[in-house]
């Protein structure tokens, strides 16, 4: 997908979002909207799959680590939630694409308050023993938790050090810089015989100006006066967009 189509198709999604949480009167604000960029990438530019091929033995696997999706959503490889789970499901589903010799990708994306979790460990060194080159690992790190920032909670640092001494190729980009993440994505592994752990650096709440970076919209909810302010900040990024593709 052209990368100007990509940018219209991110504003979109976080209208989306917005409605459905305003709607719900419940959901993971900030997370949602760090991640999107990432996500818009992955389905629209890198990933083989879809809503046509997802009973394929040979459609590419993702996997959200962090959050709550079902699978009682079509598209939805696994329930997750529980943190630490998605990292090792992918390890077994990348080992068997390897066995099947299928060329099956398998992504999942992780929170960053959820590498504190000793499974992703056990995970990210069976990744690197089986030489899975067909895993990548997205870091959402956006350095902020449910309660406070990383760094007060359970510091990360150096995390390029600690995920490259497991045997992990690394590479940092900017999780919100569409023409970076598909130029990175879509050209794995980052080194032949390694997993790949992206990481990627987001602002929690991206795109709304008054959520971006504060601590409670990490499940926040927006009033009917935030919901309409929000949606009228990504109205004016839709055309100015439209002003500068003409």
């Amino acid at each position: 997908m052209h990368i100007e189509n990509l940018k219209r198709k991110s504003i979109e999604s976080r209208k989306k979002i917005l409605k459905y949480i305003y709607n719900a009167k419940a959901g993971h604000t900030g997370g949602s909207l760090s991640i999107l960029d990432i996500l818009n990438v992955l389905y629209n530019d890198v990933m083989n799959v879809s809503p046509e091929n997802f009973s394929s033995n040979t459609r590419d696997r993702f996997i959200q680590s962090k959050g709550h999706p079902t699978k009682a959503i079509h598209g939805i490889e696994q329930n997750t939630g529980g943190l630490g789970h998605g990292l090792p499901i992918c390890a077994g589903a990348a080992l068997a694409a390897k066995k099947d010799n299928s060329g099956v990708k398998v992504f999942t994306i992780l929170g960053d308050g959820e590498m504190a979790e000793g499974s992703n460990w056990e995970a990210m060194m069976f990744a690197a023993h089986y030489k899975l080159d067909n895993l990548c690992a997205i870091l959402d790190y956006n350095k902020l938790q449910i309660t406070a920032p990383n760094e007060d909670v359970m510091g990360l640092e150096p995390i390029d050090q600690k995920l490259e001494s497991f045997g992990w190729a690394v590479k940092h980009v900017d999780g919100h810089n569409l023409e970076e993440l598909s130029q990175t994505l879509n050209n794995l592994p980052l080194e032949n015989g390694k997993p790949t752990f992206i990481i990627a650096h987001t602002t929690k709440g991206k795109g709304i100006s008054y959520m971006e970076n504060v601590l409670k919209w990490h499940h926040g909810v927006p009033s009917k006066e935030q919901y309409d302010l929000a949606i009228e900040e990504l109205d004016l990024q839709l055309q100015e967009l439209e002003t500068v593709s003409k």
